[in-house]
């Protein structure tokens, strides 16, 4: 996969931060600190997409008494049990 070099622009605060957890060791790098802010965006992203999928599905069948938040609350669970959250 080709890397392309690219310029970010932070604050002094958030800067500071992101040394901070690469001194601890954490990471080696500022971009690969990066990097996994994206993947970890990316999976949360992909996991709300599927909830939201699943409670319109639920919404629309019309076959629950169960509130939207109770649904919700099911899904997170059935994700975590399986892992996917």
């Amino acid at each position: 996969m080709a890397t392309i070099k690219t310029t970010l622009s932070l604050t002094n605060l958030d800067r500071n931060w992101m040394s901070s957890i690469i001194a601890s060791g954490e990471f080696v790098s500022s971009s690969e600190y990066v990097r996994a802010l994206i993947r970890n965006d990316k999976e949360k992203r992909s996991e709300i997409d599927q909830i939201r999928a699943k409670l319109i599905k639920a919404e629309k069948s019309g076959y629950t008494s169960l509130s939207r938040e109770e649904i919700l609350s099911e899904l997170k669970e059935e994700l975590r049990s399986n892992g996917e959250l």
